[in-house]
């Protein structure tokens, strides 16, 4: 992966990153569609992938096995910054729901204290 960015390919260019944005995106779309799948499983299933990345998986003796640890470890970090967005997103919406609600009210109060106008 160093050297393709350092060619100038950049991050993307390299096939383990688009594998592991691939499977985020799958696992991202499971968790949407899926009721029983929570956004807190997959946090909680993204823990030990990537502990065991970075406790075991970057000094095994397999160059397949580090790719292997490294691209699943990767795609489960992008599926639990999938779901701190969706958390986020989650949260904005309510907030700004919240805003527009007391703006509406205000609105109202300040439409209701006018004087009629005489036509």
């Amino acid at each position: 992966m160093a050297e393709e960015v350092a060619k100038g390919r950049g991050l993307f260019a390299d096939r383990r990153v688009k594998i592991a944005l691939w499977i985020a995106v799958a696992e991202a779309l499971i968790t949407a569609i899926r009721g029983d799948i929570s956004k807190v499983t997959v946090i909680v299933i993204a823990i030990p992938v990537i502990v065991f990345h970075l406790l075991a998986g970057r000094t095994l003796d397999s160059r397949l096995g580090r790719t292997v640890s490294f691209t699943l470890a990767l795609s489960q970090a992008f599926a639990v910054l999938a779901v701190i967005v969706a958390f986020l997103v989650g949260a904005l919406v309510l907030i700004l729901a919240g805003v527009f609600a007391a703006v509406a009210i205000v609105l109202l109060l300040m439409d209701r204290d006018r004087p009629a106008r005489a036509k």
